[in-house]
């Protein structure tokens, strides 16, 4: 199904919560849908709260009538009060829709009128409610799979696959050769070794 929105841009959301997860097929769904990959912006980080560098970017470009698309709810966002004040702000502040495309349910640009509204509140609250729920319970269980580990002595290091902050951005500027190998690091903090270590595995998984 390609859409075309006479009122305005169309745009697509994908969140994956660490660079070892795939989003393909998240990006698969929204190129179906006639999204350009230029409209589609990739956040490779935690859904616990708003403060990522491409949900900022993409929230920064809407206007009154485009649209954002996202997979699932759990995508867009984790946290239950965050995910209702971004919804709130989104959809009356901005004037933008929001379309999740595994729960046809939570479509603004349908069911205009009070009931449609109400139904689409209630699921939306509820969806919210679960992510929330899902996303303490597995934080939990990796606080007591730390604990085992700990109890039996096995040495917790940093994780191989955690990136320095802001990574995907300035690895993007080093590709598109708006600065060099150098800058990079310095911007990251790291040395210049370390930046073409990651950079080389990363970009082998993209």
């Amino acid at each position: 199904m390609v859409i075309n929105n006479l009122k305005g841009k169309i745009y697509g959301y994908v969140r994956v919560s660490s660079v070892c997860q795939n989003e393909a097929r998240q990006l698969q769904e929204l190129r179906q849908l006639g999204i350009e990959d230029d409209n589609i912006f990739i956040d490779k980080t935690s859904g616990k709260d708003f403060n990522r560098t491409q949900y900022q970017k993409v929230k920064k470009m809407l206007q009154k009538g485009d649209v954002l698309f996202v997979k699932s709810i759990d995508r867009f966002g984790r946290n239950y009060s965050e995910i209702i004040e971004e919804w709130r702000y989104l959809t009356k502040v901005i004037g933008a829709e929001i379309v999740v495309l595994d729960m046809p349910l939570l479509d603004t640009r349908k069911g205009k009128d009070l009931l449609g509204t109400l139904i689409t509140d209630i699921v939306l609250q509820v969806l919210s409610y679960v992510a929330e729920t899902e996303r303490n319970e597995i934080h939990q269980r990796q606080k007591e799979g730390i604990a085992i580990a700990k109890s039996r002595g096995v040495h917790l290091g940093r994780p191989e696959n955690v990136l320095p902050e802001s990574f995907y951005d300035i690895l993007n500027e080093f590709n598109l050769k708006q600065i060099t190998r150098k800058q990079a690091a310095l911007k990251l903090k790291i040395s210049v070794s370390s930046f073409d270590y990651l950079r080389r595995k990363m970009n082998k998984k993209l």
